[in-house]
């Protein structure tokens, strides 16, 4: 069907946290006759919930998606044939900001993003009758507007709602509309018009609170871990009684701080208007479910009840997120390691709404590196992919002039020039090319190859004389400092991964047969290479420039170094671990690479300690702490706090499944149905357990030690699998091979 030519809204004013204007109701009669097939599409600048003759048939929260309108409106596809009635029926829309209108991301400048307004929508109806007739219903003046009972909503603010302004039976064919005003029509989003194609945002599961504690004029609602959502709030109140929800993920003391999600640039006004929910209640028995918000939180702190209504029942927290399925599965024997990969997998869930986000409190904005740090774990946990290819496509859409990325997608014009560099923008390879990887999805590097050549050429305009790159952000949030005081120089993290960029754009053409592309790519990745060569390393000794473990364990992973060169270069890396008594000190781009390096090196013991140490900084000390999602930093106790709910340190789940468990999927990038089982056994792991579904089956791997001398290995293949068992240095077979093909079946391992 086609996209419906019209677009209409309720009028042209539109809501600020100064001036509330409430979301509209949209409505439409028309009548049918018998009907053989129905279809509704909509799209939306905002977001909609969509009814015919009373039935909420919505495809989820936040639909249709979050995008900029100037690039991309989207819109869905309904069936709508089993809820036509011969005769009389009435379709309704009920309106809300999005990223249309949303005063809430003023740091980003979304309040001045020149799409700005009230929110509107486009719909077509066509219903053909049994005897071959169609009739069509478009948006147009003759839908009948009121306003809703919300009169304030914003998805990073929060919901205002006046139940005594509910309209009973506004969905229904016999409702009388006939004093309600006409909607307007008003211009398209200039944005290209498309079927949203990711998974939806849906309620996963709801959670009772595991404590309600009273506190200085309110109740403390504690659910026992961080996620987000929504809360559903059933009361039995009396008729204008005000209900004020605050939602956090922090306590100071024993009460909710906000101040770990609120940013200094925020006037007292706006700082007001954070995760906060205003629900003014009816009279009686209600319940309520606020339609176009998401917050991310563990506490809810209650103003406005009474001690009676301080129950357990008051509040439902309602989990949402759109990231689909479980792709696999990580256990072992350490309790701390589970505890780990529980709030990765947290994490993940907690920041995919439609893409994934930074944190799902403060900002719920798409910074790419985030994504791109976390995009080989999620793949191996999730089934992401349908949402990381409609994302990517708001990537080539925010691509400017110049094919500059900007720092998070979408955005109103903010990041680019801040908050970007290539250890951001390296998403418009990473997801592509790990989704290829994992998946084998050809599609989306096909997609990939006219934009991605449109940032590379940007990207190697930026070189300096010496052939560098030192332009964007660096190895961000180490440990007890600043995010943005790490020790690691920009040039050596931003020319290490201009290479990486290369070497996967490379193999990106190669996968697709563009040959000129390829050896265009290869070319440039030499030049940089041999750049950082010349000027960032000492050949002699094997040190980066700047003496740090990300400097050094960057350059061994990413391949910046000979064969001669790697020992002294690990060794040194050694001795900086050494120098941090024992622990890491590094920012997100080190952290990823830090535990690789050192399992790939023969150091699985040491990496393993770092990780489970129960002293700071570590996971393990996050774990010793109470989290229950990853942070967004590695912050000592008394000291300073940002979010508590970040997934871009979750590349160590990647390394539970890659080393613990030895699933390497697709190790040459030619046959997703290629695995080899590479597994490594620290001295205090007793066993392990993992599986993850390749596109054409599943591949489980698990190890237990049998006692000091022996292991016990088990791997059930799926019969499209094919790969090999390799073993490390202190292990063979038990007849003292090193090597097998992939069979499933028992394997006794002893110790070399």
């Amino acid at each position: 069907m086609i996209f419906p030519a019209f677009f209409i809204s309720a009028g042209y004013e539109y809501a600020d946290i100064d001036r509330f204007v409430s979301a509209p109701f949209f409505r439409k009669k028309f009548t049918a006759l018998k009907t053989a097939k129905a279809e509704i599409i909509i799209g939306t600048a905002g977001f909609y919930r969509l009814f015919v003759n009373g039935k909420d048939i919505t495809k989820g929260e936040l639909a249709p998606y979050i995008s900029n309108p100037d690039d991309i409106v989207y819109y869905d596809s309904y069936d709508v044939s089993e809820y036509i009635n011969e005769g009389e029926n009435v379709v309704a829309v009920l309106l809300g900001n999005g990223l249309q209108n949303n005063s809430g991301g003023a740091i980003w400048d979304f309040d001045k993003a020149p799409w700005r307004g009230a929110p509107k929508f486009a719909m077509r109806l066509s219903v053909t009758a049994e005897d071959g007739s169609v009739t069509e219903l478009e948006s147009d003046e003759s839908f009948k507007v009121c306003d809703s009972p919300i009169l304030f909503d914003d998805y990073r603010c929060g919901e205002y709602y006046d139940a005594r302004l509910e309209i009973p039976d506004f969905h229904s064919v016999d409702f009388d509309d006939r004093d309600f005003k006409n909607a307007i029509s008003v211009k398209s989003p200039r944005g290209e018009k498309r079927l949203c194609a990711a998974d939806p945002v849906r309620v996963y599961e709801e959670l009772k609170p595991v404590s309600i504690t009273k506190g200085e004029n309110g109740w403390l609602y504690d659910f026992g871990e961080n996620n987000s959502g929504v809360c559903r709030i059933s009361v039995n109140a009396s008729k204008g009684q005000k209900i004020s929800l605050y939602h956090g993920e922090w306590l100071k003391g024993d009460k909710l701080c906000l101040d770990n999600i609120r940013f200094n640039q925020q006037s007292d006004k706006q700082k007001d208007f954070v995760q906060k929910s205003v629900y003014i209640c009816k009279e009686g028995e209600q319940t309520h479910t606020p339609s176009f918000i998401y917050n991310g939180f563990r506490y809810v702190f209650v103003e406005g009840i009474t001690e009676e209504q301080a129950t357990e029942g008051l509040l439902t927290y309602l989990k949402m997120s759109s990231l689909k399925g479980n792709a696999g599965k990580f256990a072992c024997s350490d309790d701390v390691i589970n505890k780990i990969q529980e709030i990765t997998v947290r994490s993940d869930i907690s920041n995919f709404n439609y893409f994934p986000t930074d944190c799902p409190q403060r900002e719920k904005n798409g910074w790419t590196a985030d994504a791109s740090l976390s995009a080989e774990q999620t793949l191996l946990n999730f089934y992401p992919e349908k949402s990381y290819k409609e994302w990517m496509r708001n990537i080539y859409k925010a691509l400017n002039d110049k094919g500059q990325l900007p720092g998070i997608v979408p955005t109103g014009g903010w990041g680019y020039h801040w908050g970007n560099g290539p250890a951001w923008d390296n998403v418009i390879i990473n997801l592509p090319y790990y989704t290829y990887i994992y998946r084998g999805d050809k599609e989306i590097l096909e997609e990939l190859s006219t934009p991605l050549m449109r940032y590379l050429n940007y990207l190697f305009s930026r070189l300096d004389e010496k052939g560098l790159m030192e332009i964007g952000l660096g190895d961000w949030c180490p440990p007890g400092v600043k995010e943005n005081e790490f020790e690691t120089p920009l040039v050596v993290t931003d020319t290490i991964l201009t290479y990486d960029i290369a070497i996967k754009a490379a193999f990106v053409y190669d996968v697709l047969g563009q040959e000129p592309q390829r050896q265009f790519v290869l070319s440039l990745a030499e030049k940089v290479k041999t750049s950082f060569r010349e000027n960032l390393l000492d050949k002699q000794s094997g040190a980066v420039k700047g003496n740090t473990q990300t400097g050094q364990a960057m350059a061994i992973f990413y391949g910046m170094l000979t064969e001669g060169e790697k020992p002294k270069a690990f060794k040194l890396l050694l001795k900086y671990i050494e120098e941090a008594d024992g622990h890491f000190n590094t920012g997100v781009l080190g952290g990823r690479v830090i535990y690789r390096v050192l399992a790939e090196n023969g150091e699985v013991d040491l990496a393993y300690n770092m990780i489970v140490r129960p002293d700071y900084p570590s996971y393990g000390n996050w774990v010793k702490r109470g989290a229950t999602t990853l942070w967004e930093g590695f912050y000592p106790e008394n000291g300073r706090v940002l979010s508590l709910n970040h997934h871009f340190w979750g590349d160590i789940s990647a390394w539970f499944y890659t080393y613990l468990a030895g699933i390497r999927v697709n190790p040459t990038g030619k046959d997703v149905t290629n695995v080899d089982i590479k597994p490594l056994f620290p001295e205090k792991l007793n066993s392990v357990s993992a599986y993850h579904d390749l596109r054409d089956g599943r591949i489980s791997v698990s190890w237990e030690r049998t006692n000091e001398q022996s292991i016990t290995l088990k791997i059930e293949a799926a019969q499209s699998i094919n790969g090999k068992i390799v073993l490390s240095d202190d292990f063979t077979f038990a007849d003292g091979s090193k090597e097998k093909e992939l069979v499933s079946g028992e394997y006794i391992l002893i110790k070399a």
